[in-house]
């Protein structure tokens, strides 16, 4: 019995958020932010604190800056737009002039009113319910962690000057983390890092990009991590979510197995890339790619994806005011309209929870973000804000294929009432001379059950649906998307989801408008067979599963997937309707069900 045998293997399952297999000895890092002493300070040394925390931030910005050059210098520009993120954050005036208010009026040390200011704003960010958005406060926590060590050089080494600092690591190795920051990940000495395993995050977060734009194999959302030893082995799965603890021999020979049919795999999928999107007896569906950021650009490129079907524009309101303004926005959206062409991508609108925040948005924390003041319901309190977005939007129009769209629509009279601020900032550019698409399209997003028992008036509204699946699922089956104590709840496949999915694409048929999926859902290739049976027109998935889902729809029959549908109308469970799907996915493509 080999060393490795002496103790037995943990398997633990998470989400897969950069593809690929990897083993190696194990390494642990990512420490949380640390707080520091509550230490008081007199009134004369209320200067010399000031010159501290400026000396802090202007190191602070070198680091950064470092980081974000080496990313350029090793994989391209695009891959390093991340940290522009990190900037701004570091430059908020919001944060600085309270930490300053803090130390000057209460005489506490900078590093304390520094962390006071900052936790209060990360600890409101992970009480958000959208995981992108509470995934954020991952970057503010890097950002906060890099200007606290260097309070705390500045202090114990005055005159030296500060340097990025790296993790050491002996050999290849394989990081396991409470979490990981960004600015952690691209600070891995990447020749020595093979993967990396997280119990928190999710295929939102910012670190989940860097390692699919690293092309470092992870896991994220393990939750409880077992002790284990530095040194003992560790396997990270990337496709399936899985952590191996000191795994057998004969689990590594089946993992090499796995990774030599992958490596096939994706070989075998590069032909695919610049080809339409069909059935095999030629049912034609538009697939284009989800997109948070302008970096994940080249991956929409890459991947061969018809254009993005939908661009998620939250980041904006993660920058200081100066940065959210009419000419910032129409900037980004023109470079996308440009870089996607004729493909064209459709922009949504802002969709945040309704949490606190930001202090100049929200006033009081909600009890139940859910239900709250989110999506279009923010958006149409918030007029001059909205039509500010819409007129960017408008105005990156003239230079490329722009639609746009509304979240979190619930009623008829929140699309007249976004239809009408689009037409007073088309009034207002008109006035002014200003170009853009007279014709642009508008599309109403479908995630609440009242949507789609009145699609049929909506349709007659809007140019096309896009049905977001993550929230649909949520407020259908009354499931916290990210409470793991009903998790097994949370049901994509429920009947009731699919009788949704299925109402709300007969609706828009039948007003002679497109139908997509923009949910996670979309690249479920279990679901892939129902997605073609109900008739879908379109499927936007992440750029990494753009590839698998052409390949799983080239293998599929229209009426085979029509029997399908037609089969799952009777129904009762979520078990009953995957079965039936897995039939004809594992018979179609079992390679890509691996």
């Amino acid at each position: 019995m080999t060393g490795m045998e002496r103790r037995n293997e943990i398997r633990l399952e998470g989400i897969g958020v950069s593809p690929g297999v990897v083993w190696g000895p194990v390494e642990f890092m990512g420490k949380g932010l640390e707080e520091p002493d509550h230490s008081t300070i007199n009134r004369d040394q209320v200067d010399a604190e000031k010159a501290r925390f400026s000396l802090a931030l202007v190191a602070t910005r070198d680091q950064i800056i470092e980081l974000q050059q080496e990313i350029v210098d090793e994989e391209g520009e695009n891959h390093a737009g991340i940290f522009d993120a990190h900037l701004l954050l570091l430059e908020d005036s919001t944060v600085l002039n309270e930490v300053l208010r803090i130390c000057e009026t209460q005489l506490r040390s900078i590093d304390w009113a520094y962390y006071s200011v900052v936790k209060r704003y990360i600890d409101s960010l992970r009480k958000i319910s959208d995981p992108y958005l509470r995934e954020r406060a991952v970057d503010i926590e890097d950002v906060a962690k890099r200007v606290l060590k260097n309070l705390r050089w500045s202090e114990s080494h005055p005159g030296t000057e500060m340097e990025t600092s790296r993790p050491l690591m002996a050999e290849t190795a394989i990081i396991l983390a409470h979490d990981l920051t960004p600015s952690d990940t691209v600070g891995l000495d990447r020749s020595k890092v093979k993967g990396f395993a997280t119990e928190v995050g999710s295929s939102t977060s910012h670190t989940a990009i860097m390692a699919r734009s690293l092309n470092i194999p992870a896991v994220v959302a393990l939750h409880n991590l077992p002790d284990c030893e530095a040194g003992d082995t560790v396997l990270i799965d990337g496709y399936h979510g899985i952590v191996i603890i000191n795994p057998f021999e004969k689990t590594l020979k089946e993992y090499e197995e796995i990774a030599e049919k992958e490596s096939e795999l994706l070989s075998g999928l590069a032909d695919l890339q610049n080809k339409p999107t069909e059935t095999e007896d030629g049912k034609v569906i538009t697939l284009s790619a989800n997109i948070e950021f302008e970096q994940e650009l080249e991956g929409v490129k890459s991947s061969g994806a018809e254009g993005v079907g939908l661009y998620r524009t939250e980041f904006f309101f993660l920058q200081e005011k100066s940065k959210r303004t009419e000419e910032g926005q129409t900037e980004i959206y023109t470079r996308v309209a440009k870089a996607t062409g004729q493909d064209g991508v459709i922009i949504r609108t802002l969709d945040i929870g309704g949490d606190k925040l930001f202090p100049d948005m929200f006033d009081n924390p909600e009890p139940n973000p859910f239900l709250g003041w989110r999506g279009i319901r923010l958006s149409l309190d918030r007029p001059e804000g909205f039509r500010r977005q819409l007129r960017s939007i408008l105005r990156a129009s003239a230079h490329g294929k722009v639609g746009v769209m509304f979240p979190f629509i619930s009623t008829l009279e929140e699309v007249r009432g976004a239809r009408a601020q689009l037409r007073l900032a088309m009034d207002e550019l008109r006035s002014e001379g200003t170009a853009f698409d007279e014709n642009i399209e508008v599309g109403a997003m479908i995630e609440i059950p009242s949507a789609v028992l009145i699609a049929d008036h909506i349709a007659k509204e809007v140019d096309f649906f896009s049905i977001g699946t993550n929230d649909l699922v949520q407020y259908t089956t009354a499931v916290d998307r990210v409470n793991d104590r009903v998790a097994a709840l949370y049901q994509p496949c429920h009947p009731a989801v699919v009788e949704m999915i299925r109402q709300t694409v007969d609706a828009a048929h039948r007003n002679n408008i497109w139908c997509g999926i923009c949910g996670e859902a979309a690249s479920h290739l279990i679901m892939t067979p129902l997605w073609v049976g109900l008739g879908v027109d379109e499927l936007s998935v992440g750029s990494a599963q753009v590839l698998r889902t052409r390949r799983a729809i080239s293998r599929l029959q229209t009426d085979q997937c029509l029997e399908l549908t037609d089969r799952i109308a009777g129904l009762a469970t979520a078990d009953e309707v995957e079965t039936a799907c897995r039939e004809i996915a594992e018979k179609a493509y079992p390679e890509l069900l691996l």
